[in-house]
């Protein structure tokens, strides 16, 4: 029996998430998170052989958890669930330990294929996402994206802006204070070489952190 935990802040893709593998002959649910924090309290507490992460989580990002996660169990299996597909993400997450990355739009059977696979002690990575990082190393001598600069809590803080949110809500949900938030935001336009907002969400949409499409519902 291999036994999952699933960490995801939307209760409606956690609840189908949960369905979808309760029906799969030796798979079994034994937990769900709706936060890092709350996610490593279950790892420790159940000891899941699988955690399906998402990356955008509350107060600490899937980054981070995985990481913390690992750290407290090295024998845990990490299995990244999101819609994030583009760079830096798959990189990051895997440096932080995580044995598999899978993006929300794929099938039941690739989910479940995914989990045997990682579970077995193998890597798995979704199509997409193998060949965005087989296109990177094969760039690697063109030099080091500018994104690869931004620290762990710059990328999280970067993705929430470009999202739309303001300051006062990026601290709510970091718990941090509203100064902080603009320290890290004041870092991450000097490490990208920008001077405002617009200028950061150009350049999600340039490295496929955001779609065009979004542009407008972020502003």
């Amino acid at each position: 029996m291999i036994k999952i935990l699933i960490v995801e802040d939307h209760a409606l893709i956690r609840a189908a998430v949960a369905r979808l593998l309760a029906d799969v002959p030796g798979f079994k649910v034994i937990g769900e998170a709706s936060t890092g924090e709350e996610g490593i309290r279950l790892a420790k507490e159940l000891m899941p052989d699988v955690v399906l992460m998402d990356i955008q989580l509350p107060s600490m990002s899937g980054l981070e958890a995985t990481d913390k996660m690992i750290r407290q169990d090295s024998d845990i299996k990490v299995l990244i669930l999101t819609i994030h597909t583009d760079e830096p993400y798959p990189s990051r997450l895997l440096q932080a330990g995580a044995v598999g990355y899978l993006t929300k739009g794929c099938g039941t059977d690739e989910m479940v294929r995914a989990i045997l696979v990682v579970h077995s002690g193998q890597h798995y990575l979704s199509g997409d996402v193998a060949q965005r990082l087989a296109l990177k190393s094969s760039n690697r001598a063109a030099g080091q994206s500018e994104l690869d600069t931004l620290s762990e809590r710059e990328l999280q803080i970067m993705l929430m802006i470009v999202n739309g949110q303001e300051v006062e809500d990026i601290s709510v949900k970091l718990h941090i204070n509203q100064k902080t938030v603009n320290s890290y935001r004041y870092r991450i336009f000097k490490k990208l070489g920008i001077d405002s907002d617009v200028a950061l969400t150009l350049l999600a949409v340039r490295f496929g952190i955001l779609k065009k499409h979004e542009i407008a519902d972020a502003f």
